[in-house]
């Protein structure tokens, strides 16, 4: 039996258990979720997933490469309680798949038939990508929507360049630009004044700073000058030294985010002039 076979007949024995002596058990799945998540990404993108359960229950796949094992392929599953119309209880599936050898390069090959027919397939990307890996073009061809958070990457701006490539091919959306997005509500709001704008200082995340800036100038289709000082969230901006009212409420959290973005499809084509003025 391959790993595909041995993952199906897990999750069979998993619901089997469940029911018990009852009614077979429920299960409810809204997507296909897969995470591409290297261990040093793995306990954020679970922690992520736990706040996601009942607002998006899905078929939930982490792939977990690990390029110095060489031992065979992996596969753990496991299912999780989610309420259903505030009523029923369901169960979403967990499976969580470690590649090694060639498998990191072939995702696609064990994904496929783990996908559940006719319901879209996300993928959230933990870390940088390696742009013109196999694997990344494999998954890229499977998914209705990738989602990335250029936060966690280092190489920017240039990667704004890199993550452009892909936008022929697949919808993308990334998490520190649907972070700024009150930020942007509140520049907006400064229209027509802001038209005249030269120059915008963002203190926050990089990513945030750039892709606000590029934003901007998408929106005005010219050149605005930026200059960022770091802090973990976005505290201020200032456009030609004029301070933005700070946005009202707590900002969001990573499990909010990532949620808001399983609600969307289709391309952004506003994120997407963004980040080519970004990079």
């Amino acid at each position: 039996m391959g790993v595909v076979g041995e993952i199906e007949e897990k999750l069979a024995q998993l619901r089997s258990k469940e029911s018990g002596d009852s009614a077979p058990v429920l299960r409810t799945s809204t997507m296909t979720h897969l995470v591409w998540a290297p261990p040093a990404w793995l306990p954020q993108a679970r922690a992520t997933l736990a706040g996601l359960h009942d607002s998006h229950p899905a078929r939930t796949i982490f792939l977990v490469p690990e390029p110095r094992r060489t031992r065979s392929i992996t596969a753990t599953t496991s299912l999780h309680a989610v309420q259903v119309d505030g009523e029923r209880e369901a169960h979403a599936e967990v499976i969580e798949i470690r590649l090694c050898g060639d498998a990191i390069a072939h995702p696609a090959s064990i994904v496929l038939p783990l996908l559940i027919s006719d319901l879209p397939v996300f993928c959230r990307w933990r870390g940088e990508p390696e742009w013109e890996s196999s694997q990344l073009a494999e998954l890229v061809g499977v998914v209705d929507r990738l989602v990335v958070n250029s936060e966690e990457w280092r190489a920017l701006p240039g990667a704004y360049r890199s993550v452009a490539t892909l936008f022929g091919h697949t919808a993308v959306s990334d998490i520190a630009y649907s972070a700024s997005v009150a930020w942007r509500s509140r520049l907006a709001e400064r229209w027509p004044g802001i038209a005249r704008a030269e120059r915008i200082r963002v203190e926050g995340p990089k990513a945030q700073a750039l892709l606000i800036a590029g934003w901007l100038r998408s929106r005005l289709r010219r050149k605005i000058a930026l200059s960022h000082r770091s802090a973990e969230l976005v505290r201020s901006i200032h456009v030609d030294g004029d301070a933005i009212e700070p946005p009202l409420g707590e900002p969001p959290s990573g499990s909010d985010l990532l949620s808001a973005e399983l609600d969307m499809f289709g391309r952004d084509p506003v994120y997407e002039a963004a980040v080519r003025a970004a990079g």
